[in-house]
């Protein structure tokens, strides 16, 4: 199913100006307008383990490298969930490979399954609002949303996509995947400039297939 605010305007440039954009949506959501996400503990028993770069959707010119696990939240603020995220609670680790292809997982183990629940479906309707939101914050931005369904690994995981076109600036495809296992929400993201034409779906699927069942 595809949600389509406008229609796109081609353009080409780097991610430079889309992480730009990311961090000013972020920061001109009003605060109200951004009820706070499900409480989490700030430290956890058992930390669930991360995928490795060549876990990644395969780069036809270059391979992928990842930093360390790290706690805390990223920076910048992950793009189109950036407002969901737990704060100190969370853990995350980047991936990148020599060319524009990015990635980023990050994972949270909530107190209980009822608030792991919670949490997911906050993840999700973050990403699912997110083209709109884009849009609504600047004229110039033309965004799309489409969703990939829904995997059976461990409690699920739904997939999307997302394209952001900024007008005469550039034109940049997003994947994202939330999947739970329990009290464990992880969440994906992988982009690179161009459209849905370049979205490695299939790929990506499998890595939220492992990603999930590599949880525990």
């Amino acid at each position: 199913m595809t949600t389509r605010a406008r229609l796109g305007l081609g353009a080409a440039a780097g991610l430079t100006a889309l992480a730009a954009f990311a961090t000013g949506l972020a920061a001109t959501t009003p605060a109200a307008a951004r009820p706070a996400p499900p409480a989490v503990p700030t430290a956890v028993a058992s930390a669930p383990r991360f995928l490795s770069p060549r876990e990644l959707p395969p780069h036809r010119a270059s391979d992928w490298y990842g930093g360390p696990v790290r706690s805390g939240t990223p920076r910048p603020l992950p793009f189109c969930y950036e407002a969901a995220l737990p704060g100190v609670a969370s853990r995350y680790r980047k991936f990148w490979t020599d060319y524009d292809t990015n990635a980023e997982q990050v994972t949270v183990v909530a107190r209980d399954v009822a608030r792991a629940k919670s949490l997911a479906a906050w993840f999700n309707r973050a990403i699912t609002t997110c083209a709109a939101r884009a849009e609504a914050n600047d004229p110039d931005v033309t965004a799309e949303l489409r969703r990939y369904g829904r995997l059976s690994v461990e409690e699920g995981a739904d997939v999307y996509g997302v394209h952001i076109s900024h007008e005469a600036t550039s034109s940049d495809i997003h994947l994202f995947s939330v999947g739970r296992d329990g009290r464990t929400v992880t969440v994906l993201r992988w982009g690179q400039m161009g459209d849905f034409r370049s979205a490695q779906v299939p790929d990506f699927k499998r890595t939220t297939r492992h990603a999930v069942n590599k949880l525990y």
